[in-house]
This record gives C-alpha cells, sequence and structure tokens, in this order.
C-alpha cells in the first residue's frame, strides 16, 4: 500500500503545535481591517469627488482643505499606495523589489490604522468576540 496518504507521526505533532495564537489572529484582523477600511474611504472619495484620492491632496499648501484631508489619507493610505504601486508595475515596467517594499510597507501602514480602528471599534462597544 505505497499510495496511501497516512501522515507520518511527526507531521502530526507539528501539526499540532502550528496553532496560531491570539495575538497572530489579532494582528491578521488588524491588517484587515486596515485595508478594508483605507478601500472603503478611498472608494468613498473617489465616488463622492468623482477623482482618485492620491497624495497630491496634501500640496496645496496651508489651506482649511488640507488640513481636511488629512485624516483621509492617513487612513487611506494603504490602498492608494496599492493602487499606485499596481499601476506603476504595469505602465512604468516596476523591479519586483520595488513592487515589495511597496507592499511591506502598504502593510505595515495597514496594520498600525487598522490597529486605530479596532480600538476605537471597541472603545464603542463592539467587540470581535
Amino acid at each position: 500500500m505505497a499510495g496511501a496518504a497516512v501522515p507520518c507521526e511527526g507531521s502530526r505533532e507539528s501539526l499540532r503545535n502550528n496553532i496560531m495564537s491570539v495575538d497572530q489572529v489579532g494582528t491578521i484582523f488588524a491588517v484587515a481591517i486596515g485595508f478594508a477600511v483605507a478601500g472603503l474611504l478611498a472608494t468613498g472619495y473617489q465616488l463622492v469627488m468623482q477623482r482618485p484620492a492620491s497624495f497630491n491632496l496634501l500640496q496645496h499648501g496651508p489651506r482649511p482643505s488640507t488640513f481636511a484631508a488629512l485624516p483621509l489619507l492617513i487612513f487611506a493610505a494603504p490602498f492608494i499606495i496599492m493602487r499606485n504601486t499596481i499601476r506603476g508595475r504595469r505602465i512604468e515596467q516596476r523591479g519586483f523589489g520595488t513592487v515589495m517594499m511597496a507592499t511591506i510597507v502598504a502593510g505595515c501602514w495597514s496594520l498600525m490604522s487598522g490597529t486605530v480602528v479596532v480600538m476605537a471599534l471597541a472603545a464603542c462597544g463592539f467587540s470581535a468576540s
């Protein structure tokens, strides 16, 4: 019976030991929430303003509209970074290293903004459990 799919004893133990901790699940949840909120904000901005959100909103100098755009850009940045990265890869043929670095930056930014959103939801009484 050479074709039998019986896992060996070593793999059974490794499967038991590869359980994710609560902190790891919380981190993945925060990254996912961060990307979801970023996409929601950037798409909502594009729906209302009829143009995509970009970091160019900060280039108009110290005006009230610039300060109003700051919270939007803080939370929508992971989406904007990834959108620009994908477009840059298609149009400008950017290399793998550039795309990987931009993805890491967007992921870290999403983790931080997602953590803020999860903490704000928990403070409002919404919990994950």
